[in-house]
């Protein structure tokens, strides 16, 4: 398993607001990037954000009028702390967001011998795969032109392993997609649906098919129900430039 921080520059424009306080020894200049899943059951412009530490931040002001995400979606936020709230509160910090992009969030795809076929098995490069917060996140490079490529994370229950581990498939169909050249995007894949009774843990193997590799690529990584929060992962990353479902 890969385990190299994630240390590229995402571009992502901050909106300073004058009228915002620094009660809390927090400078405006200052920001951090995090991926983080939305709290938003209402579809509202202001909503909460949930770091993978478990950390919970309102979004007190914001510059990305008429931006309201789904609840549940996964996001890179650049945001900037306003303050911190009070022992008891729901959330740990007032935040600015000054910035946003989503990430493609989806569930595991059961495969089946009809959709096979469309949900391909194209190469890519895998930079980083790592759980936090009850997602498996996968952080790819694919070649392609101007097509949108289909991205799934797969369980295939015709193939059979005896060694009681949890096998998926990191699948990529590029759609004949020219590969002019490389582009690069970053996707969760919610695992609380793997959880099982009895058991605090998983070990996941993801098969992949790499550029790099002319043989199938497998890496694992330890599922923890109760601890998978503590994978925080900071991020500061490249603002993705693949078009990917």
């Amino acid at each position: 398993m890969k385990t190299k921080t994630i240390l590229l520059m995402m571009v992502l424009t901050s909106v300073l607001l004058s009228s915002c306080k620094d009660d809390d020894g927090y400078s405006l200049g200052k920001y951090w990037v995090n991926i983080a899943t939305v709290e938003n059951p209402k579809g509202q412009n202001y909503f909460m954000f949930t770091l993978d530490n478990g950390d919970r931040m309102w979004t007190a002001a914001t510059g990305l009028w008429g931006y309201h995400p789904k609840d549940g979606q996964r996001i890179i936020a650049n945001y900037t702390i306003l303050s911190d709230k009070n022992a008891g509160s729901s959330y740990n910090h007032d935040v600015r967001l000054n910035g946003v992009h989503t990430v493609l969030t989806k569930d595991i795809f059961a495969v089946t011998p009809e959709t096979q076929d469309s949900i391909g098995n194209d190469r890519v490069r895998i930079d980083d795969i790592w759980i936090g917060s009850d997602y498996l996140n996968v952080e790819f490079r694919f070649n392609g032109q101007n097509k949108v490529h289909c991205i799934n994370l797969v369980s295939d229950a015709l193939k059979g392993y005896d060694d009681g581990k949890i096998h998926l498939e990191f699948r990529h169909n590029a759609n004949d997609d020219a590969a002019t050249y490389s582009q690069w995007s970053i996707a969760s894949f919610r695992l609380k649906p793997l959880q099982q009774e009895g058991v605090d843990r998983l070990t996941i193997v993801i098969h992949t098919s790499e550029y790099q590799h002319p043989d199938e690529q497998t890496y694992e990584v330890v599922y923890r129900f109760a601890g998978s929060s503590k994978n925080e992962r900071i991020v500061k990353l490249n603002e993705p430039s693949g078009n990917v479902m």
